[in-house]
């Protein structure tokens, strides 16, 4: 597996972008130089996350979201597992 996280990523898992294997590494987010532990997607090309609005729900029982342009800085929380 790589050490650099996946240019797009998304939590949802009916998503075409979502990847358990590389969620259950542990991804996280700096946004803006912050650290952002809310992100539900992102896209580092086209530079947004889109973030839980609050404890909101849709009628299908998803997370509201917003749409924030930025900076995105994606890196993995836990280091790569060498096999000998």
């Amino acid at each position: 597996m790589s050490d650099t996280p996946p240019d797009r990523l998304s939590n949802d898992p009916d998503s075409p972008f979502y990847d358990a294997s590389t969620l259950e590494r542990g991804v996280g987010i700096r946004f803006k130089g912050q650290e952002k532990t809310n992100v539900e997607e992102y896209c580092v090309s086209e530079g947004w996350v889109r973030v839980a609005a609050g404890a909101a729900k849709d009628r299908k029982g998803k997370p509201l979201t917003l749409k924030l342009k930025g900076p995105v800085e994606p890196y993995f929380r836990d280091p790569v597992e060498e096999t000998p």
